[in-house]
């Protein structure tokens, strides 16, 4: 069983799919590792760490070639995949919703694409998502951006000079990287509150010292779909919702959105007549930048001023902690896989329950349901 990490080929993504903890344990199973020229070099991790760990380090051709599974971050281009075993997995993030081109290729190819992306969110397979390892990073870089963007201090400091107030910080959208933005807002001091359209997430923001903004007079309407996602919202929700956000977001200081809807552009959560109502100086970042995002008027990687207002956003920002995001990444997919190991035939064999959910192509065709009925 021979697996193959090539580097990341994407613009700015410094982060590895294998680290040389994994690489250890990849070898405790049985299986060959084996890993580009550099691959890991944006992540703080070097050639020599690998070959120490045992990994064969060499040029792409030469690490993919036999290749039985291939590991990612973002998924490889098929072409850079010339010389795997026909059939091979590819394990990594392939945004299928809006890369069908991609997955397409694969198909054709003849790999069998797994994305990582479709984990269902169950109680065994919480150790192998990488939205929500990645989502945890990101929702901690968001708070320290936004602070570092805001002109002002985060917490209260009582001096001889007088009074600085603390920063009053709302996070829009509780999923994993809300959360861990409101844990980091409350640590750096602030007076954080925060919004979801679940509302069994009231009892997750009040356990971390947040106050939670709800829609109150909308009965009877629930945003929690299938494995814990949320989902769009009806009309009066969303009309209801916006005149509570925009009653309280004219009072903050920096607002974090961190709203996807799986297989959907990101939904709009902060219009231009909103940023107008925020105060000179307030800061947003927006975490669904690259799907579209949150707020209007936001661009990946660039500080959009409007009305006063720095609005920021990253389109990868666990990418901006690669050696953290990569360790966490490449541990997800050792836990995948070695979930699966079967030491008789000395490769992983999945289940229907977890195979089915992740895989994308298989024998030359588009097999995953949840593509088919889009």
């Amino acid at each position: 069983m021979r697996i193959a990490v090539l580097k990341e080929r994407a613009p700015g993504e410094n982060r590895v799919a294998l680290t040389p903890e994994t690489a250890k344990k990849f070898a405790a199973l049985g299986a060959t590792v084996a890993v580009e020229e550099g691959a890991g070099s944006g992540a703080s991790v070097t050639d020599e760490a690998y070959r120490e760990a045992g990994v064969e380090v060499g040029p792409a051709a030469q690490i993919v070639k036999d290749a039985d599974i291939v590991l990612g971050v973002q998924a490889p281009d098929p072409s850079a995949l010339a010389g795997a075993k026909p059939g091979a997995w590819v394990a990594a993030t392939f945004d299928p919703f809006r890369n069908g081109d991609l997955v397409e290729a694969y198909a054709k190819a003849g790999f069998e694409a797994l994305s990582m992306e479709f984990m269902p969110r169950i109680t065994r397979a919480q150790s192998m998502d990488v939205l929500s390892s990645q989502s945890n990073l990101a929702g901690y870089k968001a708070v320290l951006v936004a602070a570092n963007t805001y002109g002002r201090a985060f917490p209260m400091m009582m001096t001889a000079a007088g009074t600085v107030q603390a920063a009053k910080v709302f996070v829009m959208g509780v999923g994993v990287a809300g959360l861990q933005a409101i844990a980091t807002a409350k640590r750096l001091g602030a007076q954080v509150s925060a919004t979801d359209v679940r509302s069994a997430t009231k009892e997750q923001i009040q356990s971390l010292g947040a106050k939670p903004v709800f829609v109150e007079n909308v009965a009877g309407i629930e945003g929690e779909g299938s494995g814990g996602y949320a989902t769009e919202m009806s009309e009066e929700y969303r009309t209801a919702q916006a005149e509570l956000v925009s009653s309280h977001i004219a009072k903050q200081d920096i607002v974090i959105t961190t709203a996807l809807i799986p297989g959907k552009p990101a939904p709009r959560l902060i219009s231009d007549a909103q940023i107008a109502s925020m105060k000179p100086g307030s800061v947003i970042f927006d975490l669904a930048v690259a799907q579209g995002g949150n707020v209007e008027g936001s661009k990946p990687d660039e500080a959009v001023a409007k009305h006063g207002v720095t609005i920021v956003g990253f389109s990868n920002t666990a990418g901006h902690l690669a050696a953290d995001a990569s360790a966490l990444f490449a541990r997800n997919l050792y836990n995948f896989l070695s979930a699966f190991w079967d030491k008789e035939v000395g490769k992983p064999v999945l289940d229907e329950e977890i195979g089915d959910a992740v895989r994308l192509t298989q024998g030359g065709k588009v097999v995953n349901a949840r593509l088919a009925t889009t």
